[in-house]
């Protein structure tokens, strides 16, 4: 008993184990493999962990199962030395009763490391008793697999019984049919009223088919016919597009009906994103690690601070390394979970806080103080940059100390010692906690981020400014000292691994982002050698945590900077945009991702192509690239082939149900499912999981996905996924757009400088008085103005004047200003009323 305890101790090389769906066909009669399944001679053939007494009561098998146990694999009942056939399916049922109603864990699983599953189960145990019955297909041929019910994890004791427990092959697979609902397939949530509006309609005819759109009363308000699409590959069905981008008017409870179907309801409206753009970041939020989380701020979610060394939490305050990787600590608390599990990734994280500060550069005028509601709110700093603050500085608490070897690196990760189950809430993890080996990625990664963080904080924290710019500097020599320290992609016990086995792009991203805040030529001299800087990097997969160099393209795009070939950098990005707008138009279901197979967070690759088709049209004003953008939020909202929105709390059906160990709902119902605005990770075609491998062999590109709380490998959620969905919903939600004027502004002067701005009105309608808005890129501040009257809060600045602005005419004002050491970029994102000038 006391081996099996420990060793049970190990048990998962790889997120978690895994609960899959039951399933009901029934079993044709082969030969028993369970030895005394019903308990008639005891509890013969059958052992139990050290911390339980196996019984038999009324003929079941009956256990007090302790309370205070963290992992599920910390009590369990088993059977060993059962035979498989490899390609054989068999049959696996059992009668379970809870004291109280409980989950458990049921598994056919290899007895020794690695510990595979063949079947993972996770039955809801009822007070009264059920029969659950499961079918599965052996892989290999085993003589000694295990049948283990594996049932700690509670904090409350309970009592379980089984009976009848039997494996028998001879059995018939399960074919898992998932609901998708109606064959119109649209935007849930909804269209934009001026907007493209498409759907696409599952079915056989040859011929094109009638759609009618139906608005809440029923009323017919527009028809029209369907433009038939073959075959489409990622899906395995024939398929129509519908459009409707006629029809305009705003309204709740629309439905367009075609070959007999009826879709599920959607809005037209011009606001559908606004909650989203703030859920999205709201999300943030309930992932901190290392400080309580307020119910009051986010009622059903309050916890108490996880990783604080609360016991049996052994904290984060304090992490030593690996064994033999440093003979020091850190205290590398706060930070944000990265996904389901208890690990913090710098190479994760990086990209995440990367792009909230993007998002925040590209308008800062649209991010206020309280609107995320979060502890910090009311300080006068944004919102977003508070919460990006929260990550930046556990980035920051992961550089390898001065005076250490490798001073100026950053740990590639930290996290559990050995992995843990679900479900286990932030505070109650008892696992050591240990900083992994620093790598190049990561430390690139840190000289990229605290770059960006430089500018963006020097209008708000001047301290914590130039704290983020020197930790990029030793970053930087650190990593160009050491090129090729690679993180081991072995070393995924206890969190992922993270490997990246090429880090010359993010080399490219931190010299960009650092040119962009010093000006300095060295910098500018690695952009321009880079093979990134003038390379075709507009992968069709997307962008991700292990692909960077779009960053350094997208940031030397947008952000003000002197780089020589500026122009044909931003010329490139409208390259990358209509290479995706092209995959986009012949995507049946308007997808602007098609490869073959999709990866893993596949989601968050469709909403980063989107991000580059979004900056082309801030680049260009061309609506395009904005209508591009607005259809491809249409298939993670919806219009795809399970007919499902992606983001929680987001259209009539959603995932719900996304990897966690505390919104974890699915196995324990008094915790939460994720919080409103939470991007699944969507199909993976590679089906890593045993829940996806049980039931989606075969499965199509966009099928490859189900919404169970262990199908880490398709219903993941993640950091870096909800970065780019908080990017895309706050353009959507971004009501501006490339009106008539141009801006000229010229300025004079250093430290202390003068600038002139002359606006004219290109447009063909009079401004009967008019405002300017802008921000600075850094920490400028205005003196006094004249010729307009000019405010500034933060780096937004504003320039107001009653007088009339005719079609053709000019304004011109000037203001006195001073800017902090460094450079003093011009600005170049104006918006005159409201909209963009271009």
């Amino acid at each position: 008993m006391t081996r099996r305890l420990a060793t049970a101790l190990a048990l998962l090389t790889a997120f978690a184990l895994v609960p899959a769906i039951p399933a009901h066909a029934a079993a044709d009669e082969g030969p028993e493999q369970i030895v005394n399944g019903s308990f008639d001679d005891g509890t013969a053939s059958w052992w139990g962990t050290g911390n339980i007494t196996l019984a038999v009561d009324d003929g079941r098998l009956c256990v007090d199962v302790p309370g205070g146990t963290a992992n599920p694999w910390d009590v369990i009942i088993g059977q060993d030395n059962l035979p498989l056939v490899e390609g054989e399916t068999y049959a696996f049922s059992f009668y379970a009763s809870a004291t109280p109603a409980k989950v458990g864990r049921a598994l056919v699983q290899l007895p020794v490391d690695p510990w595979t599953q063949y079947l993972s189960a996770a039955p809801a145990l009822s007070v009264s008793g059920d029969v659950h019955r499961y079918t599965f297909t052996a892989p290999v041929s085993l003589p000694n697999a295990q049948v283990a019910f594996q049932v700690g994890g509670s904090a409350e004791p309970w009592r379980l019984c089984v009976d009848d427990v039997s494996l028998r092959g001879g059995a018939e697979p399960d074919e898992y049919e998932p609901d998708t609902g109606p064959r119109v397939r649209v935007n849930m949530v909804g269209y934009l009223t001026d907007g493209p509006k498409n759907a696409t309609v599952v079915t056989e005819a040859a011929e094109p088919v009638t759609w009618e759109l139906k608005n809440a009363t029923g009323r017919t308000v527009a028809r029209g016919k369907s433009t038939p699409r073959g075959l489409d590959d990622s899906s395995g069905q024939r398929v129509h597009s519908i459009d409707f981008g006629a029809y305009r008017k705003a309204g709740a409870g629309y439905t367009l009906s075609a070959d007999g179907e009826t879709s599920r309801p959607f809005d037209i409206a011009a606001d559908l994103y606004d909650e989203m753009r703030v859920d999205a970041l709201k999300f943030y939020y309930t992932q901190r690690s290392g400080i309580e989380i307020r119910d009051d701020l986010r009622p059903g979610y309050g916890r108490p601070a996880g990783h604080v060394g609360v016991a049996p939490n052994q904290g984060d305050t304090s992490v030593p390394c690996q064994p033999g990787v440093c003979d020091y600590s850190l205290d590398v608390s706060g930070g944000w979970y990265d996904a389901g599990d208890h690990g913090k990734y710098v190479v994760n994280g990086g990209i995440s806080v990367h792009q909230l500060m993007s998002v925040y550069e590209r308008d800062r005028s649209a991010f206020t103080d309280g609107q995320l509601n979060i502890p910090e709110s009311g300080n006068g700093v944004p919102d977003v940059l508070d919460e990006a603050r929260w990550e930046q500085e556990f980035l920051l608490s992961m550089e390898v100390p001065q005076g250490e070897a490798l001073a100026g690196m950053a740990h590639h990760k930290i996290h559990d010692r050995q992995w843990t189950g679900l479900p286990l809430m932030p505070h109650l993890d008892p696992q050591p906690r240990e900083l992994h080996p620093p790598s190049t990625a990561a430390t690139l990664n840190l000289a990229a981020t605290a770059a960006q963080a430089a500018r963006v904080f020097a209008p708000y924290d001047a301290a914590f400014a130039a704290r983020n710019l020197a930790a990029a500097r030793r970053a930087w020599a650190a990593a160009v000292a050491n090129p090729d320290r690679l993180a081991d992609p072995n070393d995924g016990i206890g969190g992922g691994a993270y490997p990246d086995s090429d880090v010359s792009d993010e080399f490219y991203w931190a010299a960009a982002e650092l040119f962009i805040t010093t000006g300095e030529k060295r910098f500018a001299d690695f952009v321009l050698a880079s093979p990134h800087h003038t390379g075709d990097i507009w992968r069709e997969r997307g962008f991700d945590w292990g692909n960077t160099a779009q960053l350094g393209r997208l940031q030397l795009a947008t952000v003000p900077n002197a780089i020589r070939d500026r122009e044909r950098v931003r010329r490139s990005v409208l390259e990358g945009a209509d290479k995706y707008l092209a995959t986009q138009r012949e995507h049946p279901y308007g997808l602007p991702y098609a490869p073959p197979d999709y990866d893993w967070g596949s989601n968050n690759l469709v909403l980063n192509n989107m991000v580059v088709m979004a900056v082309a049209y801030d680049l260009s004003g061309k609506e395009k690239y904005r209508a591009g953008v607005r259809e491809g939020m249409d298939y993670i909202l919806g219009r795809n082939a399970l007919n499902q929105s992606y983001v929680t709390g987001y259209g009539e059906v959603s995932s719900q149900n996304q990897h966690s160990r505390w919104y974890a709902r699915q196995l324990d119902p008094s915790l939460p499912n994720p919080p409103r605005g939470t991007l699944s990770g969507g199909p993976n075609s590679a089906i890593q999981d045993p829940v996806a491998q049980r039931l989606l062999q075969g499965c199509a590109p966009q099928f490859c996905y189900v919404d169970h709380i262990e199908s880490w490998s398709t219903n993941e959620l993640t950091i870096n996924w909800n970065a780019p969905l908080a990017w895309i919903s706050t353009f959507l939600a971004d009501r501006s757009g490339h009106t008539g004027c141009d801006v000229r502004y010229t300025a004079r002067g250093d430290r202390s400088f003068t600038a002139e701005v002359t606006v004219r009105n290109a447009g063909g309608k009079s401004l009967d008085g008019w405002t300017l808005r802008w921000s600075f890129p850094g920490a400028q501040r205005v003196r006094n103005s004249w010729g307009a009257a000019v405010a500034q809060d933060g780096p937004v600045v504003t320039a107001k004047s009653d007088r009339r602005l005719r079609p053709g005419g000019t304004a011109v004002f000037g203001f006195a200003a001073t800017a902090p050491a460094g450079p003093n970029p011009a600005p170049e994102v104006f918006h005159l009323n409201g909209d963009r000038c271009r």
